[in-house]
């Protein structure tokens, strides 16, 4: 069973990962205030990765921790998005 939690979170951390990118690109490309297809996109891939989180605690294939760790680093880096762009 731990095989399948190792690769249950690595999974994960490569989804997280890809939104991760997605924010950095967003960040280092800002030219208007808000892209709302940008957001949409972002809110859509979110959302889809905190049910794949929610699906894989359930699983106990990842501790509830661990997963909200994940969620909350990105959620962070959404915040930081946010915030840069209402300053521009």
């Amino acid at each position: 069973m731990t095989g399948h939690r190792e690769k249950a979170y690595a999974l994960l951390k490569a989804d997280a990962e890809k939104i991760q990118k997605l924010i950095e690109v967003q960040m280092g490309n800002l030219t208007m205030p808000q892209c709302p297809l940008y957001e949409e996109v972002l809110d859509t891939q979110m959302f889809g990765l905190s049910r794949e989180i929610d699906f894989a605690i359930r699983l106990e294939l990842v501790g509830e921790d661990t997963g909200k760790q994940l969620l909350s680093e990105l959620e962070r880096k959404l915040a930081a998005l946010h915030d840069a762009s209402t300053k521009r």
